[in-house]
């Protein structure tokens, strides 16, 4: 069988049909994800709990639309902090509900955070809470061509 080596552990053409199938629907039965993957129920089970005891799977979530919960306004923060407040900043970003996700980046600027707000207002109010201790510059979200997706895709598959 074909393996497929990580970090920290091998993956097989069988664990990979499971990340596949799991991350299409993190809900499906344990019995069904062993019927399309054409091994026992304990088997799979036991694979699913190696995978995440090696971080291969990191954790089972839901993706929710923000504007659904009134927050139709989604923007990028680039934030670059004045010298000697990345601590403060990165503590702040923590600190606000808004931000849905912060990445430390290179480059000219130290973080990159999503934001999802309700309006160009509440825009304003979580950027005003992070300028006095940086520089920042703002891209609302017009359109996602690209939702976020895993990994997975970058993966070749097996032949």
């Amino acid at each position: 069988m074909k393996r497929l080596r990580t970090e920290n552990i091998d993956l097989d053409v069988a664990d990979m049909k499971i990340l596949r199938l799991l991350e299409e629907d993190a809900r499906i039965s344990t019995a069904e994800l062993a019927r399309l993957v054409g091994l026992s129920a304990p088997s799979v089970t036991e694979r699913i709990k190696r995978l995440q005891e090696n971080g291969v799977i990191e954790a089972y979530s839901v993706r929710i639309n923000p504007a659904a919960l009134g927050l139709k306004l989604s923007a990028w923060l680039r934030i670059r902090p004045v010298p000697g407040q990345l601590a403060v900043v990165a503590d702040i970003i923590r600190e606000l509900p808004e931000i849905a996700q912060c990445d430390r980046v290179t480059g000219e600027d130290c973080f990159i955070a999503l934001a999802h707000v309700g309006s160009v207002t509440e825009l304003e109010r979580v950027i005003d809470g992070i300028i006095p201790y940086a520089m920042t510059n703002t891209a609302i979200i017009q359109s996602s061509p690209v939702v976020a997706r895993s990994p997975l895709g970058a993966v070749k598959r097996s032949p």
